[in-house]
Order: C-alpha cells, then sequence, then structure tokens
C-alpha cells in the first residue's frame, strides 16, 4: 500500500512497453493485454480513491531521493477524483476501440497506455517541472494516436495540433526556468512560501511567469483566445481518441487549480489571486462563443467538439470566482461534462458509419437505421450535457449556481442560463435533424455505408451505454459525490493544511540538502 500513488503510472508504462513487445503477436493478444492492464487500473483507482477519502495527503518519494532532486507525488482528493475519471474513461474508450478500430492504427494500445501514464501523472506530480515532463508524455501519446492511420483533414488538423502544442511547450520550458531562477525551487507546494518572500522588485518577473503559465495551461484547456484549435481537432479525431481527449481539456482545468492555489494562494502575500481576476471574464466571453459555435455546428463531432469548449469555459468560470463553495460543484461538473462528451463522441461515430456518404452531418437528411436505440441514447445524453433535470448535468449546474455570491449572481445566472438554452437549442436542432426530419426519407441513400457498421458490435454498445449510465449513476447517488467534491475544494482551497500534511507526511521534502561538496572537501 506505500506504493500505491506510483501504480497508475508504473501500470500503464509497464504494459505499453509490453505491448510494443506482443505486437507479432497478433491484435487479440494486444487486447488481452490492455484489458488486464484497464482492469487493474481501475482497481488501484479503487484503492487510491478509498485512501484519498481520509483527507490525507499521501506523499511519494521515487527512489526514495529527496524531492529537491529526485521526482515526489502526492495522492489527496482531487488528484484521486482525476485519476479514478481518467481511467474509467480510458476504460470505456478502449473498449469501444477494441471492436476492430485499433487495427486501422499503428501501435495504438501502446500508445493507448503511455497516454493513460501521462495523464496519472500529471495528476499526481507534487513537482511544476515533473508536471511538464509529463505533459510531454501525454502529448507525444497523443500525436500518434490521432496522426496514425490518417489522411486529409485529419493531417491537416494534426498538424496544427502538433504544432500548437509544441509552441504552448516552449513557453512552459521559459516560465519554469524564470520561476526557478527566482524562487530556486519548483516542488508547488514550496513555490507559494517562496513567493510571499520574495522581494518586491521580482514581482514583475514573478508574475510575468505566472502569466506565461496561465497562458500554456489556457491553451491546454480551450480558453479563450486559445480554443480555436479544439473543434476541428476532435471532431477530426477517430471516436476513441476524441473520448479520451476529453480529459486532456480538464488536465489544463486541474493545472490551473492546483498550480495557482498551491503558488498564488494564501502563502503568496501581495501575489494572492491575482489570477482569478483574468479568468472570470475570459471563461464568460469563451462560453458564449462557444455556446454559438455549438449552434452554428454542422456535424455531429463539431457539436461536441463545441461542448467539450462549453464545459471548459464554464469551469473557468468556476476558478475566476475563486472560492472553495464553488469549486466543489465545479469538480462534480467537471467529471460529469467529462463522461457526457465523451459518450456523445463514441455515439456520433456509430451514427456517422450508419448513414453512408452522409456521415454525421447535419444538413443531409439521411435515415439513422434502428434509429430509437440511438435516439434514446442521444436523448440521454443531451438531457444530461444541457444541464436539464434529472440528470446529472442539473445537479452539477444547480448546485454551481446556488453557490454564487448575490453580486456574481446578478450577471453569472442569466449568462450560464442563456448559454445553456443556446446549447439545448443545438442539441435539439441535431436530433431532429438525425431522427425525426430523416425519419420520413427513403433509405436508398444508404445502401454505400459501411455493412458492418449498419450492426455495430455489442462492445461499442456497452462502451457508449456505461458512460451513459454512469451520467445517470451520477444523478442517483449525488448526494455523496457533492460531498466528496466539497471536501476536496477545501483541501485544494487550504493550502497551508495542505503543506502541513505534506511536511508531516514527508519531513525529508523540507530537511533534505542540494548535492553539493562538504567544507572542506574537492568539488
Amino acid at each position: 500500500m506505500n506504493h500505491l500513488p506510483i501504480l497508475p503510472i508504473v501500470l500503464p508504462l509497464l504494459a505499453g512497453a509490453l505491448l510494443l513487445l506482443i505486437e507479432r503477436a497478433g491484435l487479440t493478444a494486444q487486447r488481452a493485454l490492455a484489458a488486464v492492464a484497464m482492469l487493474l487500473q481501475l482497481g488501484v483507482a479503487g484503492l487510491l480513491l478509498q485512501s484519498a477519502t481520509t483527507g490525507e495527503v499521501s506523499i511519494y518519494l521515487l527512489g526514495d531521493w529527496p524531492a529537491q532532486i529526485g521526482i515526489s507525488l502526492a495522492l489527496d482528493r482531487l488528484s484521486a477524483l482525476m485519476v479514478a475519471t481518467t481511467t474509467v474513461l480510458g476504460a470505456a474508450a478502449l473498449l469501444y476501440a477494441g471492436s476492430g478500430w485499433d487495427s486501422r492504427a499503428l501501435h495504438f494500445h501502446a500508445l493507448f497506455q503511455f497516454q493513460l501514464a501521462g495523464l496519472n501523472g500529471a495528476f499526481l506530480t507534487a513537482d511544476l517541472f515533473n508536471l511538464f515532463v509529463f505533459f510531454e508524455v501525454l502529448l507525444i501519446a497523443s500525436y500518434g494516436l490521432l496522426l496514425s492511420g490518417g489522411r486529409g483533414p485529419r493531417i491537416r488538423v494534426g498538424f496544427q495540433y502538433v504544432v500548437f502544442n509544441v509552441t504552448a511547450s516552449t513557453l512552459f520550458l521559459v516560465a519554469l526556468g524564470l520561476f526557478y531562477g527566482l524562487l530556486g525551487v519548483l516542488n508547488m507546494h514550496e513555490m507559494g512560501e517562496a513567493i510571499g518572500r520574495a522581494p518586491v522588485e521580482n514581482h514583475g518577473l514573478i508574475l510575468a511567469a505566472g502569466g506565461i503559465l496561465l497562458v500554456v495551461f489556457g491553451a491546454k484547456a480551450a480558453l479563450l483566445p486559445m480554443y480555436l484549435w479544439l473543434p476541428q481537432t476532435y471532431a477530426r479525431s477517430p471516436a476513441p481518441v476524441a473520448a479520451l481527449f476529453a480529459i486532456m481539456t480538464k488536465l489544463g482545468i486541474y493545472a490551473i487549480l492546483r498550480v495557482y492555489t498551491l503558488l498564488f494562494g494564501e502563502d503568496a502575500g501581495a501575489l494572492a489571486g491575482w489570477a482569478a481576476d483574468w479568468l472570470l471574464p475570459a471563461g464568460a466571453i469563451a462560453l458564449v462563443l462557444a455556446s454559438l459555435g455549438a449552434l452554428a455546428a454542422s456535424s455531429l463531432r463539431g457539436l461536441a467538439a463545441y461542448l467539450v469548449v462549453v464545459s471548459a469555459a464554464t469551469l473557468f468560470i468556476v476558478l475566476g470566482l475563486d472560492a472553495s463553495a464553488s469549486t466543489g460543484p465545479g469538480l462534480y461538473y467537471l467529471v460529469h461534462s467529462t463522461f457526457g462528451a465523451a459518450a456523445l463522441f463514441l455515439l456520433a461515430d456509430l451514427i456517422r458509419r450508419r448513414r453512408g456518404s452522409a456521415g454525421d452531418s447535419l444538413k443531409a437528411l439521411v435515415p439513422v437505421p434502428n434509429r430509437g436505440l440511438f435516439g434514446a441514447l442521444y436523448l440521454l445524453i443531451a438531457v444530461s450535457l444541457v444541464g436539464l433535470p434529472p440528470l446529472s448535468g442539473f445537479v452539477g449546474k444547480f448546485t454551481l449556481l446556488a453557490s454564487m455570491e448575490n453580486a456574481q449572481a446578478a450577471w453569472l445566472w442569466p449568462l450560464i442560463l442563456i448559454c445553456s438554452l443556446l446549447c439545448l437549442i443545438a442539441m435539439a436542432r441535431a436530433g431532429s435533424q438525425l431522427f425525426w426530419k430523416s425519419g420520413g426519407v427513403r433509405d436508398d441513400e444508404n445502401s454505400d455505408a459501411d455493412a458492418s457498421a449498419l450492426h455495430p458490435a455489442r462492445v461499442e454498445l456497452i462502451a457508449v451505454g456505461a458512460l451513459v449510465a454512469l451520467g445517470i449513476g451520477m444523478s442517483l447517488f449525488a448526494n455523496p459525490l457533492l460531498r466528496y467534491s466539497r471536501e476536496t475544494a477545501q483541501q485544494v482551497h487550504s493550502t497551508q493544511d495542505y503543506r502541513r500534511a505534506v511536511e508531516a507526511a514527508a519531513p525529508r521534502l523540507r530537511s533534505a540538502t542540494p548535492l553539493a561538496p562538504a567544507a572542506g572537501e574537492a568539488p
């Protein structure tokens, strides 16, 4: 149990390496090994959640090196929640891919496991530099997943995705260099105190480093004006890859919440909380533009991509409120929107393959075979994502709105409700085009559809149904889930309590000395 925090990283890394070695054994062997790896990761994620519910912060020092010269991991309620969400989402996406799509992409299963390792590492690391390292691990894997087997439009948007993220990674390194030069540490739990002690003449450079870092995380999470790359990239991605990408924007949200509460929290003195002044208006404008984009979407996958931006913009508003009371419902909304968007991406792929050359276009009136089943799944997903009762989207938005203070609610309530109405109109329009208006059209145009797609594999329906069922389950068990998310928010915003817990769990984080020659010794 002492080694539990490292397992979400080691297991997928080991599985990815083994999958590369057994590729010549055939796809069946790869699927079997990937399935075993996912089952183990699901078990570990459950144990992490159980461990985190006590409220203790578990510290893991890789190789037992001091944190100043080694890698340290921290497990608390927030990181456990994010690892569990990623693992469950990864299991559903892998199940869907196992129906046959994985045979079209080179090294799919190995890259999939490496991306899971990068995501889990980013959620668990307690060091800002190693957050960059895990970002690069998951991004390199995502390049392969996005581009493998692609051609035409996917290659074009994939190239833009690569260039955009390489640029963001370069800025990340610049910010790290500034922080280390100014503070001398990159452990996040120590950087806040170092910023509070920094001389006034260094405040400008510290704010510059923090601003660059905010741009990087905002780019990952599709914050205005850096969201333009996301809709086309996600819409052109293979369905299981797009479903896993639904957690990628949430990683940017997590990074801002984690880094800026520790670096610019209550210990940062005059610089405490400065980022919130930028996040609230940027999130509000992004919410409006993303809602209009969803209304104008010409394909179901494009609509799903804009809804990802809508959820990210809503969460940026939560971060801009900078209050524990809003962060709790925001974390509940984060999990709900991740599962809902992933389910819509997978369902859009099933519909696309069943409509022949019309694909998932919302302009062509081509019927969907067996539209009753797919219409019911679409209805449940739409109700959840828009935020209508009684599903989890309503619970998340209602509790979020209820947590706002009067001055904030005066303009945020109308904004969020009007944007929700726009998303409702967009989802209703798409549903009517796919399942109602096309219902009376002859099915002759479907003759060029993929024959296997007309009868989707059972595992594909199970994957979509599981994600939909998770949304329903989140509404049925809303009370304990909201209690956990509120306790998580309190732990995240209580940075002093977090820091004391870290120091009590691993005093060597403070007492370790740098690697330097002792007095009188030769260097």
